[in-house]
Parts: C-alpha cells; structure tokens; sequence
C-alpha cells in the first residue's frame, strides 16, 4: 500500500507543480503588463483578489488538507493519505484561468524577467522546504507536509512575485541607470544629430510614423519601433541601433505619471517638439486633465534654444502651451482653428482612404492629399508630421507623394478586406476622441451589416463609467451588431446603447476576444464590415 500512495504522492505532486509553474508565470506576465510598476501591479492584485487570489481549487485544497490533517490525528494513516493524493490532481488542474491558449501579448523572458523569475521561483520553494523538514523521518506524515507546502507555494505565488520585484528593485535601479548614462553620453557625442520627439495622449506612434516615412525621402532616418516611449525603451534603440550615418532621431516620449516626460527629456533634449493632444488617457494614474496637460507641456519647456515647437491647435490646452517656452519657435496645425499656421479642409473620405487640402498660409501654397489613413485625428496626425517636413525644407508637393504611399500603422483603425468582409482595425488602443471618429467611419460603410467588437476602454480613472456609457450611445447611432468583451467591464457601454434605444436583441456579450470571433465568424455576410475598437491585455479578460 506503501508503494500505491506514494505512486500517486509523485503524480500529486507532479499536477501540483505544474499549476503553480503556470500560476507564477500568469503573475510574472502581469508584473511584465503593467510595466514593471510596482503599485500598479498592488492595484491590480487588490481588485482582482476574490477572482484570482484564492480559487475554487484553492478552497478545495484546503478543505482536503483539513480533512487529512484530521483523519491523521484520528489514527486513519493509510485513509487519509490515500484521500489527499487522489484529490489533489484534480484541486490543483481545476483552474483554466492560468491556462489560456490565446495570448495576446505573450510574456517575453528578458534579462530582467528572468532574475524575477528566478527570485520568485525560490521564494516559493522556501515554504515547501520547511514542511519537508518537519515531516521528515515520519513516513506517511510526510504527505500532508509535501502537500501543505505545495499548496502554500501556490497560494503564495503572487505575492512571490511582488517580493522578489522588491527585493531586486535596487538592482534593476542601478542596472537602468548604467542604461541611462551610456545614451546620454551616445547622445552627446553627435552634436549634429536632429532629435524630433512627440508626446501626447494619443497619436504619438502615428505620428511618428508618418514623420519618419516623409523626412527618409531626404535623410537617413532612425525611428524608434512600435511604442518605444519609456525611458529603457528610448536606452534600447539609443545605445542599440543609432550609428553614426543617421542624420535624424525620431522618438516618442509616454507618461503614465508626473514626472516621466522631464526623466525622458534628461536622456535627449528635443530640436524638435510635438504635443498631438491632451486626453484622458492614463487619467487614473495622472489624477486629472489639468496634471495630463502640465505634464504633457514640459516637452515643450525642453526644446532646445532656436527649436521648434508643433501644437495641435484644435486642442485648446496644445494650443496653450506656447507660454510654456521663451526660447523656442512655435508653429501650429489645425482643422477648426483656421488660423494655425497649417491648415487642413475640403476632408473626404472613402473606402480608399481620406484626401484633404492642406494650406500654407505663411506663403499660401495649397496642395491636396490623398491618404490611406482614415479619421479627423489621423489627419491632424498627418498635419504634424507634414509641419516637421516643412521645418526640414521639404515641399508640400514631396510630402504629399509620401504621405499616399504610407500604409497604416497595423491595429491603428487600418483599413483591410478579409475575404466577404471588410475590417477597420483600430485595436491598438481606445480613447474617447480615437474611438468616437472610428465608429462615425463605421457609420459611413452601409454595404451590409455595421459590426463593432469592443472591450470599451479603460484608465480613465472617475470618468470611465461616463466615457464608455457616451460611448455606447454613439455606437448606437451607427452600427447594426454590438460585441461587448467582458460583462463588468462593458456594462456602461450596454446602458448608453440602451438609453439610445439600440435593439438588446442586436446586443451580445462574450468573455473573451476569442469567444468574440468564433461568434463572429457564425454571423458575418458578405459586404458586412466590423470595427475592431480597442484589445485590451489578457490580464482584463473576464473568462472563468
């Protein structure tokens, strides 16, 4: 019987061990999704605890560790540990929530998330090893310690990771500014070196883009990839990739927090600095739009004497910042305010794209555009980027052929046919100014059914509620199928299509993005379009 009890003891322990891998890797992944923030992370786990902190199969496991514990103490030996070791398997396999098969942004195991999880994964064996000590030389009492200890360690995981980020935090500060102090010297040996940097709300990694495509028809470009806006992102691409033969640095500066913008302008001081808008984006972690403005406008207090500073001015806290600087030039774009420096009018689109008319007016050249990107936003994007060329002498005339050739950027509301339907894919990011022009462009596609697949959109601190229930009341007005991912977190969204008298019927809610398209693909006809409106991380799906 021995032998039998300890076969499944090894299989026990097996299952045991595989969950908690999979659990501290789900806790590590997080960590990595918020950004390596450590209050972030607290915050998350905070609001998640009763979904994720302890689950069915951890209340399970405690009950068959109570049990055994107490058939122990009744002399039932053999009873007892037979009943946790068959158990057990399935207490710890009964969790799907550490196991999804579709990641969206699967985990990446950097230099730094390894030493994690190397911390974390030692930081959970402690407690395993202390109930193998007291269990040790007492034959089948030796069960419910190896148990007990496993069980520990899982319940444990996450707060395994939140220790071993603690512990490692003074080394990964001193790491980073090894990082810091190498660009900052690769920056100052190139003293001819154009730096452009933008920031924003939203719009930065359009912009950027788009600036990068139109001065490489002159210069020799390096443009930091995808959304390289933190201060080791911006270390990355500065001591990795700038050589010697480029002329330009286009970069892009994010702020989740006071303070990022002026820690990113210590590593490189703008010659040139755009400001696309000021949002609500990251509201949650500024506290308000008055701190998102103050702290968006310090790009503008960092250019360097002599530089230029571009604002949207339709913003009317961009168009503001101008006081901001006593050293640089400013120079402003516009589609409303007609009295910016550059103006766009005369905007059409269609199902190739967007054309418009942009104005000179400091000589009175006017030149029309045709773009494959579509919304107002993306035309004001545009208007910046064309401002940036014409500050590096470019023609409106070569601008425009380069801005006909740009493709958009992929989940950024990029146009694309996929086979009977057409997909406007602007799942990248959602915010209230981005959100509303996509769906107003669904409106416009009445070849078959307007479809929207949506998780809403989040950070928006106090006004989320507000926003996503505005939302909703716009998508009303111009979509046929709603696809809501996540009950709790779309419910907002559910009121305001409601209110506005959208059919419940037209109305389905999933769990996931995967559930989203298997449904989807059920439903969808030929010349029906479907609007993708923000992909939030996996850390947000509402699945069991």
């Amino acid at each position: 019987m021995n032998l039998a009890i300890y076969f499944f003891l090894a299989i026990a322990v097996l299952f045991a061990s595989w969950r908690y891998w999979r659990r501290l890797n789900y806790f590590l992944h997080v960590f990595q999704l918020e950004g390596y923030k450590l209050n972030e992370f607290t915050a998350w786990l905070t609001a998640n605890q009763k979904d994720l902190m302890l689950r069915l199969s951890h209340k399970v496991g405690i009950g068959l560790l109570l049990v055994g514990i107490a058939g122990f103490a009744a002399g039932l030996d053999t009873a007892s540990a037979l009943l946790m070791v068959l158990a057990w398997p399935v207490a710890f396999a009964s969790s799907r929530r550490y196991r999804s098969d579709q990641v969206k942004k699967p985990i990446r195991y950097t230099n730094r998330m390894k030493r994690l999880l190397a911390a974390s994964l030692l930081l959970g064996i402690i407690p395993l090893l202390l109930f193998l000590a007291f269990g040790a030389g007492r034959e089948l009492l030796l069960i419910p310690h190896i148990l007990a200890g496993l069980l520990i360690a899982d319940l444990g995981a996450p707060q395994w990771v939140l220790t071993a980020a603690e512990l490692l935090e003074p080394r990964e500060n001193r790491i980073q500014e090894g990082f810091k102090q190498d660009a900052r010297e690769k920056i100052l040996s190139r003293p001819d070196l154009k730096i452009i940097a933008m920031t924003g709300s939203y719009g930065k990694t359009s912009v950027k883009n788009a600036i990068a495509r139109i001065l490489s028809h002159r210069y020799n470009v390096l443009a930091t990839p995808g959304s390289f806006n933190t201060p080791m992102g911006l270390c990355l691409v500065i001591n990795n990739q700038l050589k010697p033969e480029h002329q330009i640095l286009v970069l892009e500066m994010g702020a989740r927090y006071l303070g990022d913008i002026q820690e990113l302008c210590d590593l490189v001081t703008p010659s040139i600095a755009i400001v696309t808008n000021v949002g609500v984006a990251h509201l949650e972690t500024m506290g308000s739009q008055d701190n998102i403005e103050l702290e968006k406008g310090t790009i503008v207090e960092n250019v360097e004497p002599g530089g230029l500073a571009i604002l949207n001015a339709d913003d009317p806290r961009v168009n503001g910042m101008s006081a901001r600087t006593h050293v640089a030039n400013i120079f402003r774009v516009g589609i409303e305010n007609t009295d910016a420096d550059l103006v766009a009018s005369d905007i059409s689109y269609s199902r190739e794209g967007a054309s418009f008319v942009v104005t000179d007016r400091s000589d009175g050249t006017r030149q029309t555009f045709r773009s494959k990107l579509l919304g107002r936003h993306n035309i004001i994007n545009l208007l910046l980027a064309i401002a940036v060329g014409r500050a590096m002498d470019l023609r409106l005339r070569q601008m425009a052929h380069a801005v006909a050739q740009m493709e958009a950027v992929d989940h950024r509301l990029k146009l694309r046919d996929e086979g009977l339907i057409t997909v406007l894919d602007d799942a990248f990011n959602s915010n209230p100014i981005g959100a509303r022009n996509a769906v107003e462009i669904l409106g416009q596609f009445r070849d078959g059914k307007r479809i929207i697949i949506t998780p809403g959109m989040v950070e928006l601190g106090d006004i989320q509620d507000e926003e996503n229930e505005a939302f909703g009341r716009s998508i009303a007005e111009n979509a046929d199928v709603v696809m809501l991912i996540g009950p709790k977190q779309t419910a907002p969204i559910r009121r305001g299509l409601v209110d506005a008298g959208f059919p419940e019927d037209a109305i389905h809610t999933f769990n996931s993005l995967a559930e989203a398209q298997r449904y989807l693909g059920e439903i969808a006809d030929k010349g029906d379009t479907v609007l993708y409106e923000n992909d939030l991380p996996d850390h947000y799906d509402e699945a069991a």
